[in-house]
């Protein structure tokens, strides 16, 4: 699925407030995060299914960073950097997993740590 797809099938949502990016992008986060805890839990052994909920991961943290790789991103430079970070660290670890040598959780904590984020919660 596209960017353009990801984003028109979460606006049609209606329990997602439209004017909110934030909202937005933590509503994919959080689809995706479902995606790769269900896999997590039934085991990784069903190939297929890790690698759709692998894909569905890493096709979002590629729209978000091309989003603060943009010119008119409004984030800080180091926020920028850092979400920048994260996509290639997770580009490289669903690599790892799919090749047998990761995990998925660390994929999942990567993503609630942002979704904490979003929301505004503290470091744990």
């Amino acid at each position: 699925m596209t960017k353009e797809r990801l984003a028109r099938a979460a606006y049609m949502r209606p329990d997602i407030a439209l004017n909110n990016p934030r909202g937005l992008e933590y509503d994919l986060l959080a689809r995706a995060t479902t995606a790769l805890r269900t896999v997590e839990r039934n085991g990784e052994a069903d190939f297929p299914a890790l690698a759709e909920a692998l894909n569905r991961n890493l096709r979002l943290w590629s729209s978000l960073a091309a989003d603060v790789a943009g010119p008119g991103n409004g984030l800080p430079p180091e926020l920028r950097a850092r979400l920048f970070y994260l996509y290639e660290f997770t580009a490289q670890h669903s690599r790892s997993v799919l090749e047998g040598r990761g995990a998925v959780s660390v994929l999942v904590a990567i993503n609630t740590a942002v979704m904490r984020g979003l929301r505004g919660e503290a470091a744990a």
